[in-house]
């Protein structure tokens, strides 16, 4: 059964602090029921919700070829759903900017740029973890420790990196005590217990593979197991359960691109799942329902967005080619046209390692799309010489404009 739990505060703030930083005072801490042995029931509105987002991710899933390369698709989804993950969080970073520090970081070149390194952070946990599960296979806590440990990599909490906290945590209010928070997780011990049966809920097949990616997301939230990068692995969860259940295998839907920009109906829709009481209660099915319909909407939006820009991107790499004249198939131009929708900024040795071709086959390439204006000459870090492709990453900022008023 799902609580409050009524605890004290005793604080141990020194002098020089706010009155309202110095408190001690009582505090109730949420205990969420467990999820592995929850029946877990929808109305017919959510379900048929459900089905159409299963539907529209399957689909584009599975269509997402007509992209020259599937694989260009794949890794610019992931950078875009990183990017807004991260935004959820605070991290703002533009599309140019993030892929500056990312050839500057790939050259060996010292970033002064937190921000960007910390979104870095979150795209490589993001693209490990993804690797880690496929069809069948089960999401662990381990796999959930090491995205976390690789999310926090290098930054100022490296110290919490792929560690369950150990104290009490709680969201807004006071950075010192739990007196004015909006709402404070189980407390350190519960969060073990709570995350293995997580993981288990997570490796059933019981309901549609959308409403259990919603509800473990949620569920994840509330538990908030660590001192800091919740939110980021949470939304990581969701695409590690698509994937096991084999609805997305080849590129990921954004949908945190869309939960951004719904920031307001996000939060409700994760706090009408903290019901009071059991399990079977008329406020635990109408919390969920409501949570599950709203998560399969922005799924839905999600692949409406993925497919507008991989239409976009399929006409920018047509006028390319109509730009360039004959291209030899299979040539190092040919093969670097269709990679670069994925890496709109390259440098020479990059561009090589990304083709499979040699450092001389992939200079000529570079070159003839300089000289035709797909690429542009830029300047990484202090001195290093680097090419982006301006067109898309116009077209990757537009993507997040598309979102910014998104119909509902």
């Amino acid at each position: 059964m799902a609580k409050v739990i009524r605890l004290h505060w005793v604080s141990d703030a020194g002098t020089g602090l706010a009155r309202r930083d110095r408190l001690s005072c009582d505090y109730g801490a949420y205990l969420p029921d467990t999820l592995s042995d929850r029946p877990i029931a929808l109305s017919s509105q959510t379900a048929a919700d459900v089905a159409d987002a299963e539907r529209a991710v399957a689909i584009f899933d599975t269509g997402a070829a007509t992209l020259a390369d599937t694989e260009a698709l794949a890794r610019i989804l992931l950078r875009a759903e990183s990017v807004a993950s991260s935004r959820i969080e605070g991290l703002e970073v533009g599309a140019r900017r993030l892929l500056r520090a990312e050839a500057a970081i790939e050259l060996g070149a010292e970033t002064s740029d937190v921000t960007a390194t910390e979104v870095l952070g979150n795209i490589d946990a993001m693209a490990t973890a993804i690797k880690c599960v496929n069809l069948g296979e089960p999401v662990t806590l381990d796999l959930l420790l090491a995205f976390h440990r690789r999310l926090l990599a290098g930054t100022r909490l490296d110290t919490h990196a792929g560690a369950i906290r150990e104290e009490q945590n709680w969201i807004g209010g006071s950075s010192y005590n739990p007196c004015s928070a909006a709402f404070v997780p189980p407390p350190p011990e519960f969060v073990p217990g709570l995350l293995d049966d997580l993981c288990r809920f997570c490796n059933t097949e019981d309901i549609p593979a959308v409403a259990q990616a919603a509800i473990a997301h949620a569920q994840f939230a509330t538990i908030h197991p660590f001192v800091d990068g919740n939110g980021r692995t949470g939304r990581a969860l969701i695409h590690l359960v698509l994937r096991r259940r084999g609805l997305a295998t080849r590129v990921l839907p954004p949908v945190s691109l869309v939960l951004a920009t719904w920031a307001d109906d996000y939060v409700l829709g994760l706090d009408a799942t903290r019901y009071r009481g059991p399990a079977s209660s008329a406020a635990a099915r109408d919390g969920t329902d409501l949570w599950v319909g709203r998560f399969a909407a922005a799924c839905k939006r999600a692949v409406a967005a993925a497919a507008s820009f991989e239409g976009r991107t399929r006409q920018l790499q047509q006028s390319w080619r109509a730009q360039l004249g004959s291209v030899r198939a299979n040539s190092a131009t040919d093969v670097l046209l269709r990679r670069l929708p994925g890496a709109p900024i390259v440098t020479v040795s990059s561009a090589a390692a990304l083709i499979s071709r040699s450092f001389t086959a992939a200079n000529d390439a570079v070159t003839r799309l300089t000289e035709a204006g797909i690429l542009r000459q830029i300047t990484v870090g202090r001195r290093n010489r680097a090419f982006e492709a301006p067109e898309v990453i116009e077209a990757f900022t537009a993507l997040e404009r598309q979102l910014a008023s998104p119909p509902r």
